[in-house]
Parts: C-alpha cells; structure tokens; sequence
C-alpha cells in the first residue's frame, strides 16, 4: 500500500511548481517563504535544493539574505513557456552535433508542429 506522500511526482514536476510560486510572488523568495506557498509537504531542504538546481541550470538567480539566499526567475524564463525554451536550448547544447541533434528533432515533429515551426521561421519567430 502506498502513501500519497511516498508516491514519486512527474519529471520536472516540483521543479515547475516551485517555478510557479516564484512567478507568482512577484519578487525574490526565500526557501522558506517558496515551501509556505506551495502548501505541500516538502521540507525546507528539499525546496533548497531544487532552487540550487534551477539557479545551476541558470532558471532562477539568486541575491543574499541574511545566512541564505532569495531566488527569483531570469529574464526569459518568467512564465512556463520560456521555462520550456530554456530547457530545450539547454538540452541542444549538451551535444556538440547540433544539426543532426535538429535533424532528428525535426525529423519528429507532428505535421500540425512542423507547420507552425514553418511559420515560425518564415516570420523570423520573434
């Protein structure tokens, strides 16, 4: 018999909901302050390391206060859509053969993808 809180949560999934309690409180957060938002139980040390790890994959920043820290989302990653861009960027740079890494990405899209990254590039996408 398994216990909700034993139950393990989607890839990426805490990472998002701490993403979202930053985005949402509109200013620098404490470890402390993220935990109390989210409402769930974590401990604070597990909200501490996985700001540590959106802050090393360059997501979050970070400013001293007191004895720890305060994290807030960088420019371009502000919303789930950039954070999503973020990580696919992040992704394309661990190979160094970028075009056969976009090959095959492309190679996988669904035509209703491969059309809207069409217009995208026909339109420059910015």
């Amino acid at each position: 018999m398994t216990d909700a809180k034993d139950e393990r949560r989607p890839a990426g999934g805490l990472e998002a909901s701490v993403m979202a309690a930053l985005w949402a409180a509109g200013g620098p957060q404490t470890p402390g302050q993220v935990q109390r938002s989210l409402g769930a139980d974590l401990a604070r040390t597990t909200v501490t390391t996985i700001l540590t790890r959106l802050h090393d994959k360059g997501v979050v920043d970070r400013r001293r206060q007191g004895r720890g820290y305060a994290y807030f989302p960088v420019r371009g990653a502000q919303d789930a859509h950039g954070l999503t861009a973020r990580r696919m960027h992040s992704e394309l740079d661990r190979d160094s053969d970028r075009e056969t890494v976009l090959a095959r990405f492309v190679a996988q899209l669904s035509p209703d993808d491969e059309r809207v990254l069409r217009d995208l590039l026909a339109s420059d996408g910015r």
